[in-house]
């Protein structure tokens, strides 16, 4: 489980093809102190487990699957990958619960200056936007952000300038893959509401249901 509060900005320096999955090297720094083999990472809100560290790198395989449904497939060896350790019981919960499993992959449409921030427009499904309310949170490539406004196909999010300067949002351009995961909360919401559609629900009924 992650909070998706980016720590720092890693660098993908080597993609190697194993027998049935793929084996990626990420140079970083944070992260790697008091890692062991075995622990969590989020690559791009991607939860992958840590399988060898070197002095400044640490290593993870990932499966095909996993690999062509999210944005790593389409990553190129020298570029940024946001990187977040699991949450630990002592953590402060400063974003939101993320899973590190993505949904899907979105497309950043338009990305507008606001002052001394940004507004970024991500085309999306519609099977993603029924999980999503304005003011609610998301996961774009692992960050923690409010949703600022819903379109038929898109939803918008903004970017202050620190969030700006500590993920590769830095990098942000339009027609850019970024990979999506919705709020878990809204989609047990989603998986009752379908589960008791055109039921007269009774007080006793919704306490049953944890409520």
């Amino acid at each position: 489980m992650f909070t998706g509060i980016i720590e720092e900005t890693g660098i993908l320096r080597d993609i190697k093809k194993k027998e049935d999955y793929l084996r990626l090297k990420i140079e970083a720094e944070k992260v790697i102190e008091e890692t062991k083999i075995g622990d969590s990472i989020a690559l791009n809100g991607v939860c992958l487990t840590v399988t060898d560290l070197e002095e400044n790198s640490f290593f993870a395989d990932v499966m095909p699957a996993t690999f062509n449904r999210t944005n790593l497939s389409r990553l190129d060896r020298g570029e940024r990958i946001n990187l977040e350790r699991a949450l630990s019981l002592k953590s402060r919960l400063g974003g939101h619960i993320v899973q590190g499993h993505v949904d899907e992959v979105g497309i950043v449409k338009k990305v507008e200056r606001k002052g001394n921030a940004w507004e970024i427009y991500i085309g999306c499904s519609q099977e993603f936007l029924t999980n999503t309310v304005e003011r609610g949170s998301v996961a774009v490539d692992g960050i923690s952000l409010t949703i600022a406004g819903l379109g038929d196909n898109y939803f918008k999010v903004g970017i202050i300038p620190h969030t700006q300067a500590s993920t590769n949002l830095n990098w942000i351009r339009p027609g850019q893959p970024v990979n999506l995961e919705g709020d878990i909360l809204a989609r047990y919401v989603q998986r009752f509401l379908k589960r008791t559609e055109n039921k007269d629900l009774k007080l006793e009924e919704l306490l049953e249901q944890d409520f």
